[in-house]
């Protein structure tokens, strides 16, 4: 009820009364709208983003989305790759199709062919039956070729075949299978210096660049932080089934003083962290997994490469060089953290 009336009542009452309720709904249709219009303004399908940079991916998504190119999308490790494949998929012609997913980092070299083109049966000696491919189960509709730079070159020449010919073979077959889906590749890689270091052909790089464009790191968009970390909140809050509703502002101060090497996903698992953790009705600065760099002096301002050494060391040390604990904490895979800590030269201390 918006309001009530004593009997017995003035009819000069009832009509200003009238008049107030139909005042209070169309306020609330106008704060609805205003709330709707925000919302579509920082959301696109599963993407978050009220930053410039966001807005110009969102609206770059609702541009290629209706076209039938290749697309071709760069960024670091969780920086949202996937949800906007995802989102070109959703909004494109093909949406009713299959959206399928091939993640060239973690399929082994010996099953990439069978898992890609499919095989018949008795092909090989584990080919106990007829299987179809990535390739053939993308029919009419996306293709999505998730950390494509990791691809072999033996398997880029047969990617290359497929994207000229449009038609491709199963394994041990010989009936050629129309190839009737759009591509959609991603890298957090440097593919031009891949070119370069002859571990990537460029013809292949021309055909997958047809149109591109970067999903920007979570440090350069620093300003969609709290409207992120609200949206993990909310989320893991129902799945834990724990009454955590708020983030302090202390918490956000340090999320947003933190440089997210891992991006939108060590975001997530910061979080989710926090929650699982979490003992009262908001996230604590010590509910979060990570710790500031004490000693800026020790690390030049502008050397990321520094910074995520020191960052992936503290994690390390804090878990107890955990590293499977350790590489979701930082959103990256097992594979990239071995990667990394190579690289860094990074040892246990005792």
């Amino acid at each position: 009820a918006y309001d009530y009336l004593l009997k017995p009542f003035d009819p000069d009452e009832l009509g200003l009364l009238i008049e107030k309720i139909i005042e209070q709904q169309a306020q609330a249709r106008e704060n609805l709208f205003l709330k709707e219009q925000y919302k579509d303004r920082t959301r696109f399908e599963s993407m978050i983003g009220q930053s410039k940079p966001m807005q110009e991916v969102f609206d770059l998504i609702r541009d290629v989305a209706p076209m039938e190119s290749t697309v071709l999308i760069t960024g670091e490790t969780g920086s949202g790759k996937g949800l906007a494949a995802k989102a070109i998929h959703t909004n494109s012609p093909r949406s009713e199709g299959p959206f399928v997913l091939v993640n060239c980092g973690a399929i082994p070299e010996h099953l990439m062919e069978s898992e890609l083109f499919g095989h018949q049966k008795g092909a090989f000696t584990d080919a106990k039956e007829m299987k179809k491919g990535r390739l053939e189960l993308a029919h009419e509709g996306t293709l999505f070729l998730d950390e494509i730079g990791e691809i072999s070159m033996r398997m880029q020449i047969d990617l290359l075949r497929v994207l000229e010919d449009r038609v491709f073979y199963r394994v041990g077959g010989t009936q050629p299978i129309e190839a009737d889906f759009r591509v959609v590749a991603a890298t957090n890689r440097n593919l031009k210096e891949a070119i370069k270091n002859e571990t990537f052909r460029e013809d292949l790089y021309f055909r997958l660049n047809v149109i591109s464009f970067q999903m920007p790191p979570l440090r350069d968009r620093k300003e969609d932080i709290p409207l992120l970390a609200e949206h993990f909140l909310r989320r893991f809050s129902q799945e834990t089934n724990k009454p955590i509703d708020k983030i302090s502002r202390e918490a956000i101060d340090e999320l947003m003083l933190y440089e997210w090497p891992g991006n939108v996903r060590e975001l997530e698992n910061a979080i989710e962290r926090a929650v699982v953790v979490g003992k009262e009705r908001e996230v604590r600065p010590d509910d979060l997994p990570f710790c500031r760099i004490d000693d800026p002096i020790l690390i030049p301002k502008n050397a990321l490469k520094d910074i995520e050494k020191a960052h992936i060391e503290k994690i390390l040390h804090n878990n107890q060089w955990n590293i499977a604990k350790s590489s979701k904490i930082l959103g990256i895979d097992r594979t990239t953290l071995y990667s990394k800590i190579k690289r860094y030269c990074i040892e246990k201390s005792d």
